[in-house]
């Protein structure tokens, strides 16, 4: 595969793939999630390549997945599950190589010109992708991916 940056991207799901899918809560709410550490590795050696953007339907812990999405030097859009393929799909499937865990992924999964699940995504968003890493979300999922891309695409 040979195409420019311009065009082709990398879209995740943040919750269940950037983090390992629990939220931390008290009594007065959601207070944290937990995120990988080396994710933002992979990431950065990739980021060259193509362009790259997080997605979260989680509106009570946006502005945690903001904090950590900015830090990257990413963005993070807010798109409701029953949103995603809609949105999605200005980016143009063709050019799609889509990161998701859960079975509102799975549409997104099956259009997408290379799909990825983390190993802890449920069983239909990993059989409607063409990779699946051997570590979970929060743990260096993405940081395999990246790894994974790098070699197959991007050498």
């Amino acid at each position: 595969m040979k195409k420019n940056k311009s065009q082709l991207y990398f879209i995740l799901d943040v919750d269940g793939v950037l983090t390992d899918g629990k939220f931390v809560y008290t009594k007065e709410g959601k207070i944290g999630k937990v995120f990988g550490a080396h994710d933002a590795d992979g990431l950065d050696i990739i980021r060259k390549y193509v362009n790259i953007l997080f997605i979260s339907s989680d509106k009570k812990g946006f502005k945690i997945s903001l904090k950590r999405v900015k830090d990257l030097g990413f963005k993070l859009h807010y798109v409701k599950n029953n949103e995603r393929l809609n949105f999605i799909k200005k980016f143009g499937f063709k050019n799609l190589i889509f990161m998701g865990d859960g079975i509102h992924d799975v549409e997104i999964l099956k259009k997408s010109f290379y799909g990825i699940s983390p190993k802890n995504a449920v069983n239909e968003a990993k059989q409607y992708s063409n990779f699946v890493t051997s570590n979970s979300g929060g743990n260096g999922a993405v940081f395999e991916a990246c790894l994974h891309l790098k070699k197959k695409f991007f050498k």
